[in-house]
């Protein structure tokens, strides 16, 4: 079920916490959602839960409005906050069944639910634990399948690996991508390799403003703006190759790399694609041609320059 979302503006006194934000999630589509404390992010996805009223603009789960039509909006989503609100007296399994009933299953399909969800999340050997006798890591698993527990359309989860540790990270990640063959979901953290990892596209945010938004790929290409090459070349003297590389039309810019004598740094120039060219004249020169590939510009380099 998509997620519509057109002006959205939310204030707080004179402070725009979110200021005229519009943008769009498909079904099936896991929509990373970037930025840092204070640009806005966690204000949003309480809006699109339904947690907090909108100052202007308009939320759509489907057709349905999460302004006036609250009641339904809110059966199609799962919310996982940053702070998982547990209730830690109780057992995993008695708390399932408190929030299915919350969420108004049918009593005879609510055991069905709760062992489908223990299964799916991984809680087998938990299920009958208090909550306060669990691990982080087994908490967030809870929290997620309480979020699941009504078969949601929408899944909202803010920070859901705060605080786990690398295994727990992987698994909760590859539990997420399961997920998200079947419904939408809006993910936000500040670990980008998780991010990156997870979600299908990108949207960054700073100050309550869109900043970028598309696939990983997409983001280094519009950020980079060229291409840049590592090449490396034997059986060739490095400066005389230096100059004759720094000859060809399309390349912009031939820089030596520190320690690696047969090594260089090529960035082309902004529209064109020196690799051909390059490969051509190591041919003509008698090089061996070793290694040409692209340097990609990292995740946090460019949520750093979007942002700062």
């Amino acid at each position: 079920m998509d997620i519509i979302i057109k002006n959205l503006t939310k204030t707080y006194g004179s402070q725009r916490a979110v200021d005229n934000l519009s943008f769009e999630v498909k079904t099936g589509e896991i929509l990373g959602f970037l930025g840092p404390n204070g640009a806005g992010k966690t204000t949003t996805m309480k809006a699109i839960a339904g947690y907090i009223k909108l100052t202007e603009g308009e939320i759509k789960i489907g057709r349905y409005s999460v302004e006036s039509e609250s009641d339904k909006t809110k059966r199609l989503i799962g919310y996982l906050p940053e702070h998982n609100p547990l209730y830690n007296d109780m057992h995993v399994v008695d708390y399932l069944r408190y929030m299915a009933q919350l969420q108004r299953l049918r009593t005879d399909k609510i055991n069905d639910r709760i062992y489908e969800m223990v299964n799916v999340c991984g809680l087998e050997g938990e299920k009958h634990k208090r909550i306060s006798e669990l691990s982080k890591g087994y908490r967030q698993r809870v929290g997620l399948a309480q979020a699941l527990i009504h078969d949601p359309q929408v899944l909202i989860l803010d920070e859901p690996t705060t605080g786990l540790d690398p295994n727990q990270i992987i698994e909760i990640r590859e539990l997420i991508r399961k997920i998200g063959h079947e419904k939408t979901i809006i993910l936000s953290s500040h670990i980008l390799a998780e991010v990156e990892a997870t979600c299908d596209r990108i949207l960054i945010i700073n100050k309550g403003h869109i900043v970028a938004d598309g696939t990983a790929d997409q983001l280094r290409k519009a950020t980079s703006g060229c291409e840049c090459l590592k090449v490396t070349i034997e059986d060739a003297d490095r400066n005389q190759a230096v100059k004759i590389l720094q000859n060809i039309d399309s390349i912009e810019l031939v820089d030596t790399v520190k320690d690696k004598p047969n090594s260089l740094e090529i960035q082309s120039k902004v529209g064109e694609s020196s690799r051909r060219a390059i490969f051509q004249t190591c041919v003509e020169n008698g090089w061996a041609l070793t290694e040409l590939t692209p340097i990609e510009t990292k995740l946090e380099d460019i949520f750093r320059e979007l942002t700062k």
